[in-house]
């Protein structure tokens, strides 16, 4: 993991209404790290991924991608940066093969134009080869590319996280988010994710998760954020944040003795 930083935020702050969901955040991510963003129910976890990624815009502090501000940039604009996330609840497009749903990914950096498409031109058609050949490459890391040819929705549920994840990785981003992407999963599940999320950080990704299932992410962490009520009350490495006592109060309710 390199020292070089590539996502910082520094005191960013989101209120709905008089509730404040985040308080004065701010932390920064490495290149090439796992990042994970813990906390209990409510505590302003997805809430920060949505004020990463534009979908909600942050009432104070600034947000910088690559060295560049992002903060009060759309959500299309901050996806072409190079950073892509995935949701809690599994959304796949209805309709379309495990094939189409990833080659979806790799045709946001397509370069072929719309006439070139339309006339299949033969700058088109290679593109097509090889936009084929990167999304069977990738339905092959996460283990699916033999329901290539399947309904995405025909998968059983497992799978179908795996193909959300797929379809994230062809766009090819510099920073994946993760937004409980073990939600649902059975523990052999769970396993092969954590193995996948390891190798994708291992070729030089750059992963921020949300996450509950604790085992997992104490497992890949290489850095962990803590978040109680919208504030970072901890961080620090896994060892570190296990033993907080404040991070056991806000988990357990259990006061210092």
């Amino acid at each position: 993991m390199g020292n070089e930083i590539i996502l910082e935020a520094e005191g960013v702050t989101k209120q709905f209404g008089g509730l404040a969901a985040l308080k004065d955040i701010s932390f920064s991510v490495a290149r090439g790290e796992i990042k994970a963003v813990i906390g209990p129910n409510g505590a302003g976890k997805t809430t920060l991924f949505n004020v990463l990624t534009g979908i909600y815009r942050a009432n104070a502090g600034r947000i910088l991608m690559k060295g560049k501000s992002i903060t009060g940039l759309r959500s299309d604009q901050i996806t072409a940066m190079g950073m892509i996330r995935t949701f809690q609840t599994v959304r796949l497009f209805e309709g379309m093969t495990v094939l189409e749903n990833t080659m979806v990914g790799c045709h946001s950096r397509s370069e072929s134009g719309f006439l070139s498409n339309s006339l299949r031109l033969p700058k088109s058609r290679r593109e097509e080869k090889r936009i084929y050949e990167e999304a069977m490459q990738i339905l092959g890391d996460v283990g699916v590319e033999t329901r290539a040819m399947d309904d995405g929705t025909n998968l059983a549920y497992g799978q179908q996280r795996m193909l959300e994840l797929a379809r994230a990785l062809a766009s090819q981003p510099d920073i994946l988010l993760l937004d409980e992407p073990a939600a649902g999963l059975n523990p052999y599940e769970t396993g092969e994710l954590s193995s996948l999320i390891s190798k994708l950080r291992d070729r030089g990704l750059t992963i921020i998760i949300v996450e509950h299932d604790m085992g997992l992410v104490m497992g890949i962490s290489d850095d962990i954020v803590v978040l109680d009520y919208g504030e970072v009350i901890a961080r620090g490495t896994p060892d570190e944040v296990q033993n907080n006592p404040r991070v056991i109060e806000a988990y357990l309710g259990i006061g210092p003795e």
